[in-house]
């Protein structure tokens, strides 16, 4: 629900969404309604000297959007219409198998002991697969990757399902794809030989608990070696999941072309997962400043998986709305590969289309 409130400019905050023109002497808009206040903007109108003014907090009802669409003018709607390109085919997990391959992985995480484990395992990742390849998936939105509310378990699932989708656009064949399954549902395996209190405290690990927590990894190698079932391509998988191109990574500070395929994958999702979550001692990242991360990890990351990863996720899915950082609301018609913060979309007050990979016009704006 969106409310409009009047604020003193002395209370103002970057991101605010301000509900009125700001004109200068002859009439000329400064700041237009519906944009989002920047330092620069709040500094103006704190030095004019303006007491305060109205912003709106909140958003829009889904069922107000869709009022709002079907009250536009029918070149508008035809626009959107005529513009729109279907997404690739995304993962569904259905509320069954999502109950199904959570307490899966539940089950793993604490009894890694138990004769049934690679049973377990195999059902499990079987699950997972079937459920991903029944609807041809190619992409994952990740805005739907939700398992449990346990971190945990969460986690493991969210990363084996999407190194499993990056994996395809990385070209493993089926054999590698189905073992990054299994080390992605296993990679954090190691944390259940990781006392909870360290696992779950509430601020920043001390010296010693650092180097403990590093050593999960390793912990969780161990344990799938030493039950000779699992191929090497796996236990790599689980073990090198941390290093970095640049040897900066643990428990070996391996680099380059010793670290595994899978483990590159994995990899990403992993950390792509882990600033998007929420956790005891921190926020999540917005998913979009969370890409912009990862992106920057060129040195860190292969860069291959760093494309296949924005090849494979939507973040913004055709028929879902935004805002714009203009103020405008828009529907979203078409997403550019291998840009998921820049997709194509129509603007509900403009009635124009906006590409915001390719127009040029379109290089200073971005959805908020």
């Amino acid at each position: 629900m969106v409310k409009r409130k009047f604020v003193s400019t002395r209370t103002l905050q970057p991101g605010m969404k301000i509900d009125q023109a700001i004109l200068d002497k002859t009439g000329r808009e400064l700041i237009a309604k519906g944009a989002y206040l920047d330092d620069f903007q709040i500094e103006y109108l704190q030095k004019k000297s303006i007491g305060g003014i109205y912003v709106t907090e909140g958003e829009p009802d889904p069922d107000e959007i869709h009022s709002l669409e079907a009250q536009l003018p029918s070149y508008t709607r035809e626009l959107m219409e005529k513009s729109r390109v279907e997404d690739k085919s995304k993962v569904t997990l259905s509320t069954e198998v999502i109950k199904r391959v959570g307490e899966g992985v539940q089950f793993l995480y604490e009894n890694v002991e138990s004769e049934n484990f690679l049973e377990a395992t195999n059902n499990v990742t079987g699950e997972l697969i079937k459920a991903i390849e029944n609807n041809h998936a190619v992409a994952v939105d990740i805005n739907l990757i939700k398992v449990s509310d346990e971190y945990t378990f969460k986690h493991s699932v969210d990363v084996a399902t999407m190194s499993l989708i990056i994996g395809k656009t990385f070209g493993l064949n089926d054999d590698e794809l189905r073992e990054i399954s299994i080390a992605g549902l296993l990679h954090d395996l190691g944390k259940s030989n990781i006392p909870n209190e360290i696992l779950n405290k509430p601020g920043k690990l001390d010296d010693d608990e650092f180097a403990l927590m590093k050593q999960h990894s390793l912990f969780g190698f161990k344990i799938l070696k030493e039950k000779g079932t699992f191929s090497e391509n796996i236990l790599r998988g689980v073990l090198q999941h941390h290093e970095k191109m640049n040897g900066k990574g643990y428990p070996l500070g391996v680099s380059g072309d010793s670290i595994s395929k899978l483990a590159r994958v994995i990899s990403v999702a992993d950390i792509y997962d882990a600033l998007v979550t929420e956790r005891p001692y921190k926020k999540g990242f917005p998913k979009r400043d969370a890409l912009e991360m990862i992106l920057a990890m060129s040195l860190e990351l292969d860069n291959s998986a760093i494309t296949s990863f924005m090849n494979s996720v939507i973040i913004f899915p055709v028929d879902s709305y935004v805002q714009l950082s203009n103020g405008e609301m828009a529907k979203v018609v078409g997403n550019n590969p291998g840009y998921p913060m820049r997709p194509i979309v129509v603007g509900f007050k403009s009635g124009k289309k906006y590409d915001l990979l390719n127009d040029i016009h379109c290089a200073s704006m971005v959805i908020q």
